[in-house]
């Protein structure tokens, strides 16, 4: 089976971003998808893509970044995609091949006939770069309610709300509308999930749930997320439709110290076979987060990182 390697690149217009219809003659006609295309041979990506996007739409791309690389399998090809942030660039984008081209809000982009790859896109570009899990226990105590106030006053906007116990649904309630108030999504990790509460976004997965199903548990309106340790649970929870994972531990921890660290480079290699976003949990702060979004993961998760 061959594999055609392809860059492509996100522009961004305020809340919206440039999409291209591919043209009828070509595979997956009529699809709307990212713009740029197949990386010649002997061709970085980096090249690529201000090549593509000159000839497509006749920009000149002044500055970019590396935003994730993934990989799609169809039934006779394998598509290998370098997707880039477009961050600075000159000239008004045209169509110049003849496509249709829109500047559509990112949560307007399900309205349109997709690639196969644009959901695990949509997600990477909408879920934050920092995921905050609040600690396991004591949730009714002063205070774990002031350190769940203080987050919501800082720039965290993906929360887990964790616990070894089953908690109070007007407990739960509270706190999810705290978290509407301050657009922040609310994951519930909880002894007694059942997929169907209202006072949440959605739910955060243990390992050991994950690997005791065989299918997505909740709608596809809704969040999932799930916890795994290497590549093959990673793998799983793709497969499920999980909307992204959390890789951990990735360096040696205070609380958990005989736990074996998976490492950066193993850490790497699982985002690069995955489609989905990817966090690093583990021994990681805040100073880390740079690092491992040039790495092409999605961010870092923890209790105390930030």
């Amino acid at each position: 089976m061959r594999t055609i390697k392809v860059a492509v690149g996100i522009l961004r217009n305020k809340q919206k971003i440039l999409i291209a219809q591919r043209r009828k003659t070509q595979f997956m006609g009529g699809f709307w998808e990212l713009p740029g295309g197949k990386i010649k041979n002997e061709e970085s990506p980096e090249k690529a893509i201000i090549r593509e996007l000159n000839e497509e739409l006749g920009i000149q791309v002044e500055r970019s970044s590396i935003h994730q690389t993934m990989m799609h399998h169809y039934a006779d090809r394998i598509i290998e995609i370098s997707i880039y942030n477009i961050i600075q660039y000159q000239n008004t984008p045209t169509g110049l091949e003849g496509q249709a081209i829109a500047w559509v809000k990112i949560t307007n982009l399900n309205n349109y006939q997709l690639l196969p790859t644009m959901k695990a896109f949509i997600n990477s570009i909408t879920l934050p770069n920092k995921y905050w899990i609040t600690p396991s226990n004591n949730h009714y105590s002063n205070r774990w309610i002031a350190e769940f106030d203080k987050k919501l006053k800082q720039d965290i906007t993906l929360i887990q709300l964790r616990s070894k116990i089953k908690l109070n649904s007007t407990f739960i309630a509270r706190l999810y509308d705290k978290c509407k108030q301050n657009n922040t999504k609310l994951l519930l990790n909880t002894v007694d999930k059942a997929f169907d509460e209202t006072h949440c976004d959605g739910w955060h997965l243990t390992t050991n749930e994950m690997l005791a199903l065989n299918n997505r548990p909740c709608a596809n309106d809704k969040l999932l997320g799930a916890s795994t340790h290497n590549l093959t649970e990673a793998l799983k929870a793709q497969e499920m439709g999980i909307d992204f994972i959390v890789i951990s531990p990735l360096q040696t921890t205070q609380t958990h110290p005989e736990s074996t660290p998976i490492g950066w480079s193993n850490a790497v290699d699982v985002v690069n076979k995955l489609n989905i976003p990817v966090y690093f949990l583990g021994g990681m702060s805040i100073k880390d987060l740079d690092k491992t979004l040039k790495l092409g993961a999605q961010g870092i998760a923890g209790i105390s990182a930030f």
